[in-house]
């Protein structure tokens, strides 16, 4: 067994674990593992222990592991989430080639999206990025902008709104990391309650993901718990 199949395993049983203490079942949340800067044998080793959704920052570095993984493992069904902030220049490869973007924090990039999504292909499952912690060094729709950007996002034909996403201000302290999550499940309730169907609640990471967990979430973004301290040198 490679040292991914035995972290994958690791991170598994952790979110079961998380799960059961919120009362939670662990079929309702997914992991996907954040392979960027990992190249595409680590991607390799993880489909062959199962894991079937990855996420991915940098456009052009998915796009070589998503044809090299088609090369190497054919017959593996793989769902590409990009995770990263959205260049415009970038929105029609993002649309031809990924399954989820999580990191939506315009209309005008979603009708990018929605106008680039070939229509052979389904909806493209998006997910706002709201800055739940309100830091200027982090991408996303303050909390005041959701609504209205999720109205016009639902109504584009090329995409289907699935929820929300956030990275909150890094803590150690367990109840600023639930009280961040918290803020994000009630702004997917206001959506729903505007009408709005949502069923996503992207947030947590290796750090934090047992907090996201206890407070809802339906993805968790894990990529060092899994693949190891990445080397971007």
């Amino acid at each position: 067994m490679s040292s991914i199949a035995k972290q994958l395993q690791v991170v598994n049983a952790r979110i079961a674990v998380a799960a059961q203490a919120a009362g939670r079942d662990t079929q309702d949340i997914q992991l996907l593992a954040v392979s960027k800067f990992f190249d595409v044998s680590s991607v390799l080793d993880a489909v062959r222990a199962g894991q079937t959704a990855f996420g991915e920052n940098y456009v052009q570095e998915a796009l070589d592991k998503i044809a090299a993984l088609k090369l190497a493992a054919p017959e593996a069904v793989v769902a590409w989430h990009f995770i990263g902030p959205i260049q415009s220049n970038k929105t029609r490869q993002i649309a031809e080639h990924f399954d989820w973007v999580h990191s939506v924090d315009r209309e005008k990039i979603a009708r990018r999206l929605s106008e680039q999504r070939p229509p052979e292909l389904p909806p493209l499952n998006i997910c706002l990025q709201v800055n739940i912690s309100a830091e200027d060094s982090k991408s996303g729709l303050s909390p005041d902008e959701l609504l209205p950007v999720a109205q016009a996002v639902a109504a584009m034909p090329g995409l289907r709104l699935r929820g929300l996403m956030a990275i909150p201000a890094p803590t150690d302290v367990e109840q600023e990391q639930r009280a961040a999550f918290r803020r994000l499940r009630e702004l997917s309730a206001l959506l729903l309650g505007s009408g709005i169907a949502c069923d996503t609640l992207s947030m947590g990471m290796s750090a934090d993901m047992d907090a996201a967990i206890a407070e809802g979430a339906t993805i968790v973004r894990v990529g060092t718990a899994i693949f190891g301290q990445r080397q971007t040198s």
